[in-house]
């Protein structure tokens, strides 16, 4: 095994913690793994890798050889990629909520695609929070606040949010014109994948947020759900416009409240502050921006 092909391989283990699963991943023998960490070790006179029973950790010396490591591959891949007009290949793994995927990523998909042909995508849908390292993804959308991470985050935008219900839950219920006329209603409750908690209403009145949180006889943790229960009268929901464009123009659900607006919804997007960004992860931050900022507009 040639000396990059035994770093590649080394920051594998680092990033899944496992010689086993490093080895699957790379489709190799574990013994073959084993045999080139054991190699590596012995040609640099260092120990990389703590080894236990249940995992692997790097040691100060392979903590810094990983780093440097990440910097001479990408390089490598930046030097390979800048002959003969060759173009990013490999495969290029997404984290982003499955909703924000289906209105947004995957109708121009064929045309990323298309542009960069030698790039295999893979996406995986989720809202908790990954670990990017250690489960091989390049990069994550994640809509809302976020928390306090070591990777890098990038604004794309923003959601706008609507508060609606069905037409057959204001007959019942009436529609409320204020803040205050919401006593007696019920709400739709979303509940965190995160937290396990029901989120609240927000509204902006005269300048400053205020959150509510509605009695609800049914809560769901997927918005696709969340806008269907609102079209069976079951409910006020406060979603993306996004997703409630063609019940919008249909009338199917109604929008309440505009003059409260909720804080619009930041959408980032994410990936390693650890990592070198190769030329497919930048070529597809730079056409998912631009695809976002056009489709949200």
């Amino acid at each position: 095994m040639d000396r990059i092909d035994a770093m590649r391989l080394f920051t594998r283990v680092v990033e899944q913690r496992s010689f086993t699963q490093a080895a699957q991943d790379l489709a190799l023998p574990r013994s073959t793994v084993t045999d080139a960490i054991k190699q590596l070790e012995a040609r640099l006179q260092v120990r990389l890798l703590q080894r236990t029973t249940r995992h692997v950790s790097p040691t100060l010396d392979g903590e810094a050889y990983y780093q440097r490591c990440l910097t001479i591959l990408a390089d490598i891949e930046d030097a390979e990629m800048a002959f003969a007009g060759a173009k990013p290949r490999g495969l290029l793994r997404i984290d982003v909520h499955g909703t924000l995927a289906r209105h947004f990523l995957l109708p121009g998909l064929p045309d990323f695609l298309a542009q960069y042909p030698d790039i295999e995508f893979f996406m995986s849908e989720g809202d908790r929070l990954v670990d990017p390292v250690r489960e091989g993804i390049d990069c994550v959308i994640r809509v809302g606040k976020l928390k306090d991470s070591d990777m890098v985050a990038r604004r794309l935008g923003e959601l706008e949010e609507v508060t609606c219900a069905a037409p057959d839950y204001l007959q019942r219920f009436g529609t409320p014109l204020g803040i205050n006329e919401l006593e007696g209603h019920r709400m739709v409750g979303f509940r965190s994948s995160a937290s396990g908690s029901i989120m609240p209403l927000e509204f902006n009145v005269a300048g400053q947020p205020q959150q509510i949180i509605l009695p609800c006889t049914v809560s769901v943790s997927a918005a696709e759900s969340l806008v269907a229960a609102a079209r069976m009268g079951l409910g006020i929901i406060q979603v993306p416009r996004y997703h409630l464009r063609e019940d919008l123009a249909r009338g199917s659900l109604l929008p309440l409240l505009p003059q409260f607006p909720s804080t619009p919804m930041p959408v980032s997007l994410l990936y390693p502050r650890s990592r070198q960004l190769s030329p497919r992860v930048r070529v597809f931050i730079d056409w998912f921006s631009k695809v976002f900022a056009a489709a949200n507009r």
